[in-house]
């Protein structure tokens, strides 16, 4: 049996909250608010000691940040801020939650995210942190088209939208897409919307949105009205004449002198020509063919995309 008169004495409630206080006072953060705030007393930290104690923790939590997905803090993404006000002619403190940087970082790339949708491209495609020094370095043989990309872009930022896009024209893998998702990401955090169409899988899935007329007006509807319509790997497609005619026709027609259209593709614009005019089941058509590409041909700046296939190795001189 332990006699109680052996057992180290325990510290009173009173000598623990002394201590805790006493520590509160040295804390660096504590004092380093309070050189900045003269006015604050003795008095004001013990009557706001939470205050004061979630104030430290948050910015000691913050100087050694683990990265946003990790955030120790109460309310990640966020630390505590203390206000500090005499105008009533009582001190008064405040405590309120700030969003850290990284959060605002986030919060910024979330919405710019939102102007930009995408049907079935890659949502690499669409990733924030491009580069450009490192797009422009990564292979000097698509170093022509890569500027062409990049004056757009700040051609857009200083004038507005412009009534002709630009058509990229080149073999298999040479990061025509890529440099479409730059453009569509760095126009969307101007303030401008952006969509992005893989055009085979797109023209596929029309078939099925015939059996729901209210999704085919809504995404028609919503390619004729963005700022910025990307028509990805155009002439990939299985094309039908229905497609052509009722669907790419119309979008295209809507957006003529109105806002401009951007198209990825294997094929230069006479080759699409020729792609357009054939159906397997009407076969040739070279006035269907023609009318689509009179609404595409006026309204482009050809951006020959030439270097090395970044999916395989093959080169396009």
């Amino acid at each position: 049996m332990i006699n109680k008169e052996d057992s180290p004495a325990r510290p009173s409630f009173q000598q623990r909250s002394q201590a805790v206080t006493a520590r509160l006072m040295q804390d660096p953060m504590i004092q380093e608010l309070r050189e900045q705030h003269p006015e604050i007393q003795d008095s004001d930290v013990l009557m706001n000691m939470s205050r004061f104690f979630q104030y430290s923790q948050d910015k000691r939590n913050c100087s050694a940040c683990p990265g946003l997905d990790q955030c120790p803090n109460d309310f990640p993404g966020h630390y505590c801020k203390l206000e500090v006000d005499a105008s009533a002619g009582q001190l008064q403190i405040f405590d309120i939650k700030v969003p850290c940087a990284k959060q605002v970082n986030w919060q910024h790339h979330q919405l710019v995210r939102q102007r930009v949708k995408s049907f079935y491209v890659d949502e690499r495609a669409l990733q924030d942190g491009y580069d450009a020094v490192e797009i422009a370095q990564k292979d000097k043989r698509r170093g022509a088209a890569v500027n062409q990309v990049f004056q757009y872009v700040e051609l857009i930022k200083e004038r507005g939208l412009q009534s002709r896009g630009l058509y990229l024209e080149g073999v298999f893998g040479t990061g025509k897409t890529f440099l479409m998702g730059y453009m569509l990401y760095e126009l969307a955090q101007a303030g401008h919307t952006g969509v992005i169409v893989y055009m085979p899988d797109f023209m596929e899935d029309l078939k099925y949105m015939l059996q729901d007329s209210q999704k085919l007006k809504e995404t028609t509807e919503m390619l004729k009205d963005c700022d910025l319509l990307v028509l990805d790997d155009i002439g990939a497609e299985n094309l039908n004449a229905w497609a052509r005619d009722h669907i790419l026709g119309p979008i295209l027609n809507y957006r003529m002198n109105r806002k401009p259209t951007f198209y990825t593709s294997n094929y230069s614009l006479n080759d699409l020509e020729k792609h357009l005019s054939y159906t397997g089941k009407d076969g040739q058509e070279p006035v269907k063919g023609q009318r689509i590409m009179d609404r595409i041909r006026p309204f482009v700046d050809v951006v020959a995309v030439r270097g090395a296939n970044q999916r395989g190795g093959r080169t396009n001189e």
